[in-house]
């Protein structure tokens, strides 16, 4: 894709070769023409850089702005298309879930979390199966446990599966729960570090085989895990 944006606070040679090389600078970026005359840019991204991140790159003498394109719609759009992947598995356990529930006489609330944490796990370990030894690498980078002990991430990515199929047969539902809220607290800890330092990493939630970056989207599948876990604990004590 190709933007072109109003950049002022340009008045030399030197100034255009200034902003040309920080935009440059930024992830994304393929191209950059920079014209001094126009006080304008035009950018070409592989994927949708935000403004902000834009005019971070550059000195505060200068300021950049969407000319023809909407900026809201463009990051929207672009962050659509990079959490597709968890969005649509969200979707489709959600999806069973409530099917599940269409066919009971009642709603039962505390079956349909188990079955979805049931979906969540057994999902996230087969993508994470598919490259074992990727996620390891990747988890180790933000996991707290998993920098001191690194066969933790290969335990991890099992564990999941025995949690999966645990909700799925209801078994010992205390201790499954309890498992489950002991593991996913120890393991936002790590997400939350790398979130609020703006580290930009992997997300190892989906294995290596889709790059998600660190964000607020994989706080909140670990919290909600920790919450469902959490009430249903509740519910049997």
């Amino acid at each position: 894709m190709t933007h072109t944006y109003q950049i002022t606070g340009m008045t030399c040679t030197s100034c255009t070769d200034k902003v040309k090389k920080a935009l440059q600078s930024a992830e994304h970026v393929t191209a950059v023409e920079v014209f001094k005359e126009k006080n304008s840019a035009t950018v070409t991204m592989s994927k949708h850089v935000g403004l902000n991140e834009l005019q971070h790159l550059l000195d505060s003498k200068y300021q950049i702005s969407a000319i023809h394109h909407n900026e809201m719609a463009e990051e929207t759009k672009s962050w659509l298309e990079t959490y597709k992947p968890i969005l649509l598995i969200f979707f489709y356990i959600s999806l069973i879930t409530g099917l599940i529930q269409l066919i009971n006489s009642h709603f039962d609330f505390m079956q349909a979390m188990r079955h979805f944490m049931a979906g969540f796990f057994l999902v996230f370990s087969f993508f994470k199966m598919l490259n074992l030894k990727g996620f390891a690498e990747s988890y180790k980078m933000y996991d707290v446990l998993a920098k001191k002990i690194p066969v933790w991430g290969y335990v991890y990515a099992f564990l999941e599966l025995g949690l999966g199929i645990s909700y799925v047969i209801n078994f010992n539902p205390l201790l499954t729960n309890a498992l489950t809220f002991i593991v996913m607290s120890i393991s936002i800890v790590g997400v939350l570090q790398s979130v609020l330092n703006k580290k930009k990493i992997q997300c190892a939630c989906l294995g290596d085989v889709f790059n998600l970056p660190m964000s607020t989207v994989t706080i909140i599948e670990d919290g909600l895990m920790i919450i469902m876990s959490l009430i249903m604990l509740i519910t049997m004590l």
